[in-house]
């Protein structure tokens, strides 16, 4: 549970980091997050992508594929300022953390 809780900021970064590349959708960043290390059950990242998208950072379509309804994911005009702000933040926390 904690560290669920301390990656989160990361997990986030990844999605709209993704997300800005293409398409996204649920099944699919489980995938690439485990790619990465990372253990993220639908419980917990569909609640995740809903919450970016109601804070404005994803926006999403709904396709019938198979039968089923996926929802794809696209980041927004905000979503691309907060990454491109992430990217600032991740810069200078690496270069504190691995410098001695």
């Amino acid at each position: 549970m904690l560290n669920r809780k301390f990656f989160l900021g990361f997990i986030r970064i990844h999605i709209l980091y993704h997300a800005s590349k293409e398409e996204i959708y649920g099944v699919q960043m489980i995938d690439e997050l485990e790619r990465h290390g990372y253990q993220v059950s639908p419980g917990t990242m569909y609640p995740i992508l809903h919450s970016l998208e109601n804070e404005g950072f994803l926006k999403s379509r709904k396709e019938n594929v198979g039968g089923k309804i996926r929802k794809y994911y696209k980041i927004t005009s905000k979503g691309e300022r907060i990454l491109h702000e992430s990217r600032y933040k991740i810069n200078e926390l690496i270069k504190e953390v691995i410098s001695k």
